[in-house]
């Protein structure tokens, strides 16, 4: 995987129908506890946030990017996500030497990438940004939660549930509804 310093970088929110997608990039030290680690989707909610507690005070740095609904669907939720690791990337305190990115495609931002497919549940570095762009964005969609309560983001995150795609379907889009998403009766 090369040498020098090593950034992992996930996202968490491509799926949902409403809110931002959130990109962290992690720089963890060699003395990181790796056993608290894993893909952010398999811990309880509870260890994820002991996790990304401790990967906040641990960590060499990190930081989080993001890319907003309006920007999701004026180019795309890949575009976007790539969008939101760039700048992730480009809040780090620290430059790396070397980017690893969970799935398929690294953003383009000057520093060598390698797309690692499931890379969430198998590098250190990539499952520490899972953890924290995870809790960075449901935190986010909790509190925004309190100014429209109606659509109950604080429960499903803005992921298509059921329940969700009812509310939408009842009361309009939300006004941080992703308007190129369709959203159909569960």
């Amino acid at each position: 995987m090369g040498t020098g310093i090593i950034c992992g970088i996930d996202e968490a929110g491509r799926g949902p129908i409403a809110g931002p997608v959130t990109a962290a990039a992690v720089i963890l030290p060699d003395d990181f506890p790796r056993e608290i680690l894993d893909d952010s989707k398999i811990l309880s909610p509870q260890r994820r946030q002991e996790a990304a507690a401790t990967i906040r005070a641990r960590s060499v740095c990190w930081a989080l990017g993001w890319a907003t609904h309006e920007e999701i669907d004026e180019i795309n939720i890949l575009r976007a996500t790539l969008l939101a690791m760039a700048r992730a990337v480009e809040a780090l305190e620290i430059r790396p030497d070397q980017l690893l990115v969970d799935g398929l495609y690294c953003p383009a931002c000057g520093i060598p990438g390698t797309a690692v497919v499931r890379g969430d549940a198998t590098v250190p570095e990539i499952m520490a940004a899972s953890i924290l762009a995870k809790t960075a964005r449901d935190a986010w969609m909790e509190e925004y939660a309190r100014k429209e309560p109606a659509y109950l983001f604080d429960k499903h995150k803005g992921y298509p549930t059921a329940e969700h795609r009812r509310l939408v379907l009842r009361l309009g889009p939300s006004a941080i509804q992703r308007r190129t998403f369709r959203v159909t009766a569960p």
